[in-house]
């Protein structure tokens, strides 16, 4: 399995391509469809669903042109399945940029084991930078892809509709610190890291 990120959108979010062979999954397509789909073609990958650590407008930036082009399912944590069409909550409506407004996601995300096509990973629950926040476990190939909940020396803003500071504490510590320290962090925003170095030296977490 490899994994490719590229910054999209105006606020230069993270979009991951989990692939192996041709098939592929989309995380987080925040913008730029046209370069997303641009690189898909070069690599000649057939994406078969898109999943969203969240519904935030940068985040969710691409989803309509992505889903429409390649005509596949979008999956969604049940805590924000009214976000994806209402700019209040997904925050384009708080920002100095167009509204982001999409249709309902396809598919509603549970916690616990899932499987897309040949791919086999974790979900876990991790709110704080939104309601329905989630983080996504690759265990073979210890990968973690934690959306806006943990960062390089960082953690996710909790002033936007639904924040919660001491609930995101609880989620990095409770749930993405009791991982092994080997683990990769794709991150929502900025550059990878991992578990042990967000452990030993990220200022937020005490």
């Amino acid at each position: 399995m490899q994994i490719h990120g590229m910054s999209l959108g105006q606020l230069g979010t993270n979009c991951y391509v989990i692939y192996k062979e041709r098939e592929a999954i989309i995380i987080d397509p925040g913008g730029d469809s046209d370069i997303l789909r641009e690189w898909l073609r070069k690599k000649e990958l057939a994406p078969s669903a898109i999943l969203l650590t969240h519904a935030h407008f940068d985040h969710i930036g691409a989803v309509e042109s992505i889903r429409g082009f390649y005509q596949i399912p979008i999956y969604l944590h049940e805590a924000e399945e009214d976000w994806m069409g209402e700019p209040q909550l997904n925050g384009s409506a708080l920002f100095p940029v167009d509204n982001v407004s999409c249709q309902p996601a396809d598919n509603l995300i549970t916690t616990g084991k899932m499987k897309i096509g040949d791919f086999s990973f974790d979900v876990i629950h991790t709110p704080g930078h939104s309601p329905g926040g989630v983080s996504f476990i690759f265990s073979e190939d210890k990968i973690l892809i934690s959306g806006d909940c943990l960062f390089q020396n960082g953690i996710g803003r909790t002033d936007l509709p639904g924040g919660n500071s001491k609930q995101l504490i609880q989620s990095i510590k409770e749930k993405l610190f009791t991982l092994d320290g080997q683990f990769t962090v794709y991150p929502g925003h900025g550059p990878i890291t991992t578990i042990e170095e967000e452990r030993m030296h990220n200022p937020f977490i005490s």
